[in-house]
């Protein structure tokens, strides 16, 4: 059983995704901590972000069992990752260890950019989680004030519109909602609506199965 959850930055899905994995079981893999991870292995090696060959080879000894979001949440990190996550060679590389995490029994949850177009197309439950740039800026700015950061509202506003830019304008694997993905927006949604929106979903289907 897979469960393929996508949808933009700030959007929730990571903490739906998450919530569902423990509700039912599942193993759970947010693929963009590979990412990130890839691009973290390679600011501290000190190695460039614009070789793709170098990027790739990186990305081909990611840890999927090792991947510590604490570690690999920061601005730099992030920033980073979407630089090499444009390249194809590391797609493909993280792509096939992504692949390879779904098969997990009894069943697995990824949550990314691309899982039900291309990750795991043949997905028996696919969920795209959006929600405004607005509402999304503003739970990114809310969640750095909460733990005592700071934040401009504005620059995190900019920053979320801009990363839909990219993602969705990227000519490999762009982010966009599978056809036959149920869509969930959570713009005036609370993470237990959406959960419970989401758990109809995968109910209905797990009764055919």
């Amino acid at each position: 059983m897979i469960i393929a959850i996508d949808g933009p930055a700030a959007a929730g899905k990571g903490t739906l995704s998450r919530r569902i994995a423990e509700a039912y079981g599942f193993h759970h893999l947010d693929t963009g901590l590979t990412y990130r991870a890839t691009a973290k292995a390679l600011l501290d090696a000190g190695l460039p972000l614009d070789d793709e060959p170098v990027a790739a080879a990186m990305a081909g000894k990611v840890e999927l069992s090792s991947l510590d979001r604490d570690l690999l949440s920061s601005h730099e990190v992030g920033e980073a990752a979407s630089r090499i996550a444009v390249m194809p060679s590391v797609r493909r590389a993280l792509v096939e260890a992504q692949r390879s995490f779904s098969k997990k029994k009894p069943g697995t949850v990824l949550d990314g950019r691309d899982i039900g177009t291309v990750v795991c197309p043949e997905a028996p439950v696919k969920l795209y989680v959006t929600a405004s740039p607005e509402v999304r800026a503003r739970r990114r700015y809310d969640e750095i004030i909460a733990r005592g950061g700071v934040a401009d509202y504005e620059a995190i506003f900019s920053d979320v519109k801009k990363r839909d830019e990219r993602d969705m304008g990227r000519t490999d694997s762009p982010l966009k909602p599978a056809g036959d993905a149920h869509l969930l927006d959570t713009s005036e949604m609370s993470i237990e609506a959406a959960f419970q929106a989401a758990k109809a979903i995968i109910d209905a289907v797990l009764k055919t199965k």
